[in-house]
């Protein structure tokens, strides 16, 4: 079953040319901070672009469970008036946040200075993932949890009623750890310092910035030292939230791999923390342009245009990339498999304990779509079969992971055969419009009956 309801099996067929503008929605990744941060303010936070999708929507509904007033206007415009830091209330009942491990780790880092008592649960994927390396760092501050074994969902938090400043070292490259961290220290007096060996997407620190919040960065031997100043008076704002580059991701690999296309994708941001997957297809040989470079609250934007690029050959990702495209891996696996020779990816590990295993995931469904695929724990290897030579024909396991029922689809816009997912209901958990989207350039991609 998909996290929502009942699975909807769905095919992709090759198709002619795409074409045209695809309005991706808004960043889920600052979404879920606007949402997070508005409601620690004083006053009323105002978000337009906001990402509609089911993650986000559950991360409003759990700051409408803390006090805060959480409010739609439509169009993606959004509206918080906030508590204040160290103002959440009690919820009355469970938080449920889905399918989100962003949602879950930021809002358990947000509440776990507070004197209050929080029980979080989420869809059969979530409640598989690890919590123990947010939970962990949570407890220097004096927050309690008690979860299943191995650290899972369903989880209680008791929030630190006296919560001292940390000094924590994240021992995995994990924007989610860092940001829970940050967002404690919040209500926390005195400095909380977070050090990270490889820098991770910074959307939480320019964004804590830009509400008021003392914020310092620099460059020391053990990594990326990040210090924040507690019990700040966070101000209100007005946020615009850029394309999401993770959603782009799909439209813009599309267009690589099916002959004749030519798509733009406007406004999408550009933070150097999570452009990866653009240098990498860059680095292969795709032909992807910036256009029209700008800021935009605070982060940079520019519109990408994606033509077919059928002579792309296959590289050595750098590791130290990694946490720039970690979600991206899956999508670029598919552009691998239309490239010519190996394209191989190291230092992803944190790839094992995302929505799915989405090495395992890919692996196994790409094999069963005729392509070759070796991996180890923390690094895999597609052999590209190069342009009209992806047999296609498989049925693909989407593991309750969004990224992955989208990855295979996007596999069956150029493949001999159609490509079939068991479930494509977790794409709303992100990319709510997916389907129309890509129908709208050109994809051929249908539900199957039941």
């Amino acid at each position: 079953m998909s996290g929502h309801g009942d699975p909807i099996p769905m095919t992709s067929t090759a198709c002619g040319p795409l074409k045209g503008i695809a309005d991706v929605p808004g960043d889920k990744s600052i979404s879920h901070r606007s949402l997070i941060l508005g409601a620690m303010c004083v006053g009323e936070t105002t978000i337009t672009g906001l990402l509609e999708g089911q993650d986000v929507l559950d991360t409003a509904a759990a700051m409408r469970a803390f006090g805060a007033q959480v409010t739609e206007h439509g169009g993606g415009r959004w509206s918080v008036q906030g508590v204040g830091v160290g103002g959440f209330a009690e919820p009355d009942g469970v938080i449920d946040c889905g399918n989100s491990g962003t949602g879950v780790r930021l809002i358990m880092g947000a509440m776990a200075t507070q004197p209050i008592t929080a029980t979080f649960s989420g869809d059969a994927s979530l409640n598989g993932r690890p919590m123990a390396r947010v939970t962990d760092p949570l407890a220097a501050f004096g927050c309690q949890a008690v979860g299943r074994s191995g650290g899972r969902l369903p989880m209680t938090l008791v929030g630190a009623r006296a919560p001292v400043p940390v000094r924590y070292a994240v021992p995995v490259p994990s924007a989610q750890v860092k940001s829970a961290v940050l967002l404690a220290g919040l209500n926390a007096p005195g400095q909380t310092v977070v050090i990270e060996k490889e820098a991770t997407r910074d959307h939480t620190e320019r964004m804590l910035e830009g509400f008021g919040a003392e914020v310092s960065v620099r460059d020391t031997e053990e990594g990326r030292e990040i210090t924040l100043t507690g019990q700040p008076e966070l101000r209100a704002q007005h946020i615009e939230v850029p394309r999401d580059p993770s959603s782009a991701a799909f439209p813009v690999c599309a267009a690589l791999i099916v002959p004749g296309s030519d798509v733009l994708v406007p406004g999408i941001g550009l933070n150097p923390t999570r452009a990866g997957l653009f240098t990498t297809l860059r680095e292969m040989g795709a032909d992807l342009v910036y256009e029209n470079a700008r800021e935009e609250g605070g982060e940079p934007v520019a519109d990408l245009r994606a033509r077919y690029s059928p002579d792309m050959k296959g590289i050595e990702v750098p590791p130290a990339r990694a946490a720039s495209m970690i979600d991206e891996y899956p999508v670029l696996s598919v552009v691998a498999s239309y490239a010519k020779g190996d394209t191989v990816m190291r230092g992803v590990r944190e790839l094992r304990v995302k929505e799915s295993d989405r090495i395992d995931a890919m692996a196994k469904g790409l094999r069963a779509n005729g392509i070759e695929v070796a991996e180890g724990e923390d690094w895999w290897t597609v052999t590209g079969a190069g342009h009209g030579n992806v047999a296609g024909g498989g049925l693909c396991a989407s593991q309750l992971d969004h990224r992955i029922a989208m990855s295979f689809l996007i596999l069956g816009m150029a493949a001999n055969r159609p490509v079939r997912v068991d479930d494509g209901g977790p794409i709303a958990t992100s990319f709510p419009i997916f389907e129309q989207l890509m129908a709208d350039l050109g994809a051929s991609v249908s539900r199957d009956q039941v």
